[in-house]
């Protein structure tokens, strides 16, 4: 048997390599190594530094430039460049959903990113419950695939919707539910992997007696484990939720128990044990043969309000006894945020409030019925009991509808990446997060933490896994402050001291990575430290996989070296530059850059809308959280000696953003692309001094469509001749598959010749219908009907031609002109409000309102007040009868005998106006089971983005992904779609026709 003596481990030091410190000679070798795998492989190779840069951090706080990055079709691939890069000793780093958060996802290496190939679930054995999986696969993805057996995979980290299987094999996650149903070790029967020379192994029961390579791995990991029994006996943590160092206490406990029952651990000691928690530095996971749960029958979550959070805590082992699926824990910091984002307000506003007062803390307590329905209510009463003798402040809400439950515990899933919206120079800072204690000591713990914390002048959130004893715990601390890194060192090392004295681990579930590795030496000893480097050198003899983690951690300084914003240990900052957007809310132009914490929530597939363009490519490059780390390492400065607002890199990440700004509302963060897209492209003309014949061509779609309906129906002739679109075609590089929207006559002359207000009493409100670039020019049936439908309640229409509210502009980058067209059209609309004494200003398409309501008072000009004064007076004409029913003069009656319809909402109405009341005023006329409201993402045309020959295929793609399909199933309901690029997506990529809301509403009033 080999030892560890034989098999020397090659220590790589972890450091962080910056684009700009590149010499040509290091980048022309790097170019050679790529060209090398591109003829090895058929999937991607990428060794350019924009797409080294854009793997160049994780959810973590740390950066660190890779050296390439590869993005392999299946596992034969996968050992392919293994093998090569083995050979070539090239550091290597497995790489899915990149959502660790203690840094180990970042590393000077060749990054092989699995999540894009690896994404088979090969078999599934309902009757023995258990299913086999490729490593790209996300818990998410596989429960959605198996939900018609009636099983499900339990592991439920928040990340479930973006982290791969290989990644929670990687750092054992758990999540929520892991006091019922354990970690990902418990939940993963065996391992397809592929070692560190591209040998391509399994690792389960028995497989030593299968594959000599295994058997030779089994004795010499038996070896090092059985020299250590007692350390790893009196060292290793006994907590339910631990994740430092290896497993070898899982190994250990293998290793006894064959022994126990009289059988060579030869034939029963599972490798894979100790793969789950490595980090991805013993071996490669191409796949997992995992274990399957029946779903509950039903399903049960109590809230429970608290005006103090040791209270909160205080009640946790009590909850205990009811025995819970979970127990969930949150602060008042992640409730003060919450309430910033559009998309959790909502939750936050329907928690339970405590009787004593603000709401300081708040406990989910999840319940599953294995038999009937009756244990759902029968713990509930338990709970009530509870919290009435112990917390008789605290106020409880018990939910059983699924709807309701997905929505209260979506905060909880958003409370990491929620706290990166805090305003300041301190951020919540991801290196304390994952201590884990006894839960009899979590208040102890607690207590004696918050007072370290408040030692070093700070404050932090605390959320926890309470049912494990796991807090999370975020210090806010600026590492550009010397001080603040000292306190950060005071703080980590603390932690895990506290932790030890509690019975407890510092690695509860995250890692160790660089955030904790410093600290494991000082937790198991040097003795035991020297076993991890063993095992090591047993796997990695060359010491390739993910270096440094683990084995050979830096100094306790080392945790605040290769952050963010201190790649190259020296600070960087945003470009200095006079911006076009305000962005004073989200704590200025260097917060905004600095916003996207690489949780990876927009890497989420088939459900909302972040990110269209990724949900189709899978590349993380057209990910949300790709562009915002390029434009962040742009506007830092980090991407070389070169023009900061036109770098050819950038512009081609960009590119492929739809700026549908559902990343507005659906990242957690509010990370918002779309603006910092215009506001990087408009810095760029600015720079250059003009912009390109195509961006002012369809920025300027105003002034194109006010000329076609002028010539209409002639230019929808000429427009159609073969010479003049090929012309248009080859000029603004249109394609020739898509379909032309019509031209009209416009508006304003059709509404002169129709009688519109007729029959309405004299006094009656008025209400402004701003004519925009579309209802007027293309599609006035729809303005027309808007007046009729409003004539009906009882409102005096005036018709609006205001000028342009800037969309067109705004998204393609013309800031510049932007504000002097939306200067002007803020002057004129709010002389007709003033002129005709309107009571609101209603809008037909969702684009335009979204300007209206964002950037009109989010752009620099000299009309912000008259701005946010009409944002709030504008409404879509939908919404605003619906939010206003109880005032309307008349209400008119319907009829739709039974009639069904499937509505299609605009990005923006989701992302910027909510979209809930276009929903409400058609409920009412159909009733709540006559209209369907799709969750089919972005239909992808997205203004000007569908037309072009080099987006338009990806633009049918996003189409045909989720929208097509859905549409198809409901093929007996009428197609309502809320936006025109909506519905000419619709007619192209469906051959459907959908109409607008008001218009379907105004045609069946009855008379």
């Amino acid at each position: 048997m080999l030892g560890f003596e034989n098999r020397p481990v090659e220590t790589h030091t972890i450091s962080a390599m910056n684009v700009t410190e590149l010499s040509i000679d290091h980048q022309a070798t790097l170019n050679a190594h790529a060209r090398r795998l591109s003829e090895l492989i058929d999937g991607e190779v990428r060794f350019s530094p924009e797409d080294r840069a854009i793997y160049a951090t994780d959810a973590s706080i740390y950066q660190v430039m890779p050296l390439g990055v590869v993005v392999p079709r299946d596992a034969r691939e996968l050992a392919k460049v293994v093998a090569y890069c083995h050979e070539h000793d090239l550091a290597m780093l497995p790489r899915g959903g990149g959502t660790s958060l203690a840094g180990q996802g970042v590393n000077e290496a060749v990054v092989i990113d699995c999540s894009a190939g690896l994404r088979d679930i090969a078999s599934v054995d309902e009757e023995e419950r258990r299913c086999v999986v490729g490593s790209g696969v996300t818990p998410a993805e596989l429960n959605r695939e198996i939900s018609k057996t009636g099983l499900f995979f339990a592991p439920d980290p928040s990340t479930v919707k973006q982290a791969c299987l290989g990644g929670c094999i990687g750092n054992n996650a758990a999540g929520t539910r892991s006091v019922r149903y354990g970690r990902t070790s418990e939940n993963v029967e065996a391992l397809d992997v592929v070692l560190a020379d591209g040998t391509a192994v399994w690792l389960g029961a028995g497989a030593a007696r299968e594959d000599e390579r295994v058997r030779a791995l089994t004795e010499d990991v038996i070896d090092v484990v059985e020299r250590h029994r007692e350390l790893i006996r009196e060292r290793f943590p006994k907590t339910l939720r631990r994740n430092a160092g290896y497993g070898l206490d899982m190994i250990l406990d293998q290793i006894e128990g064959a022994r126990w029952e009289g059988v060579d651990p030869l034939d029963r000691i599972n490798l894979s044990a100790l793969i789950h928690g490595s980090e991805g530095t013993l071996c490669f996971v191409t796949g997992g043969h995992v274990k399957l749960h029946r779903k509950p029958v039903a399903t049960g979550l109590a809230v429970i309000g608290f005006g103090d959070l040791d209270e909160a805590i205080g009640l946790v082992p009590e909850l205990l006894k009811v025995k819970p699926a979970a127990v969930e824990l949150l602060d008042d910091l992640i409730v003060e945020t919450g309430l910033l984002n559009a998309e959790c307000r909502p939750f936050v506003e329907r928690l339970p409030q405590p009787k004593s007062g603000m709401l300081k803390a708040c406990l989910y307590v999840e319940i599953f019925a294995s038999t009937d329905a009756g244990q759902v209510e029968e713990a509930f009463a338990k709970v009530r009991e509870i919290v009435q003798h112990r917390a008789p402040n605290a106020e409880v809400q018990c939910l059983t509808d699924r709807l309701a439950i997905d929505e209260a515990l979506a905060l909880r899933r958003a409370g990491e990446p929620l706290l990166h919206a805090i305003p300041g120079k301190r951020k919540p800072l991801g290196f304390v997060e994952d201590n884990a204690v006894p839960v009899e000591h979590l208040g102890e713990f607690v207590r004696r933490f918050r007072e370290l914390i408040e030692s070093c002048d700070t404050r932090a959130s605390f959320y926890a896994h309470a049912s494990v004893g796991v807090l999370h715990v975020r210090p806010l601390l600026d590492l550009r402050d010397t001080e603040d890194e000292k306190r950060m060192h005071k703080i980590a090392v603390g932690a895990a001291a506290l932790a030890k004295e509690l019975g407890g681990v510092m690695s509860g579930e995250h890692g160790d990575g660089r955030a904790r590795g410093p600290l494991l030496e000082d937790y198991f000893g040097p003795e035991l430290m020297d076993a991890f480097r063993e095992i090591k050198a047993i796997f990695d003899p060359k010491g390739l996989l993910n270096p440094g983690n683990i084995v050979s951690p830096g100094e306790i300084e080392s945790m605040s070296t290769n952050t963010r914003i201190r790649p190259d240990r020296k600070a960087v900052n945003a470009v200095d530059v006079e911006t076009y957007f305000d962005y004073e809310e989200v704590g200025g132009f260097g917060h905004a850059v600095e916003a996207c914490n690489g949780a990876g929530v927009c890497r989420k597939r088939n459900e909302g809308t972040m990110c269209p363009s990724y949900m189709v490519t899978r590349d993380e490059r057209h990910a949300t959280r790709g562009r915002a780390n390029h434009l962040r390492m742009a506007m830092t400065g980090q991407l070389g000696e070169k023009d900061v607002w036109n770098d050819p890199g950038v512009l081609e990440t960009l590119d492929l953003c739809l700026s549908c700004k559902a990343c507005q509302s659906e990242c957690p963060s509010n990370v918002d692309v779309a603006a910092y897209k215009a506001e990087y492209l408009a810095q760029g003309y600015k720079q250059k001094g003009r912009v390109p014949l195509r961006t002012k061509f369809f920025g300027r779609v105003r002034q194109l469509n006010e000329m076609g309906s002028r010539f209409a129906p002639l230019s929808n002739v000429v427009a159609k001749l073969w010479p003049v679109r090929a012309l248009n075609n080859a000029l603004l590089g249109l394609a020739k598959e898509r379909s032309l929207p019509r031209f009209e006559r416009s508006l304003f002359v059709q509404a002169r010749g129709m009688k519109l207000n007729s029959g309405l009493p004299e006094g009656s409100p008025v209400v402004v219908l701003y004519g925009d670039c579309f209802t007027s020019y293309n599609e006035p049936d729809i303005g027309l009907a808007a007046a009729r439908l409003l004539n009906a309640f009882g409102y005096t229409v005036e018709l609006a031609d205001a000028g342009c509210c800037g969309r067109a502009l705004i998204s393609s980058g013309m800031l510049e002109e932007a504000r002097g067209v939306v200067e002007a059209s803020i002057s004129k609309l709010s002389a007709k409000v003033a002129e005709v004494g309107a009571c609101a200003v209603v809008v037909c398409e969702p684009s335009c309102l979204s300007s209206i309501r964002d950037e009109w008072t989010s752009l620099h000009h000299m009309m912000r007040q008259e701005a946010s004064s009409l944002a709030g007076l504008t409404h879509m004409v939908e919404d605003f009868l619906e939010e206003r029913w109880a005032e309307h003069p008349k209400k008119p009656e319907f009829k739709v005998d039974g009639e069904r319809i499937v509505l299609h909402q605009h990005c923006h109405q989701k992302a910027v106006l909510g979209g809930v009341s276009t929903v409400g005023l058609l409920r009412r006329v159909v009733g709540e089971e006559g209209i369907e409201v799709l969750d089919a993402g972005c239909c992808g045309m997205a203004g000007s983005f569908g037309y072009t020959s080099s987006r338009y295929d990806l633009s049918m793609e996003i189409a045909r992904q989720r929208l097509v399909p859905e549409l198809a199933a409901r093929s007996g309901c009428s197609p309502l779609a809320t936006g025109t690029s909506c519905r000419h997506q619709i007619h192209d990529a469906a051959e459907l026709e959908a109409i607008h809301p008001v218009v379907w509403l105004v045609e069946r009033i009855t008379e």
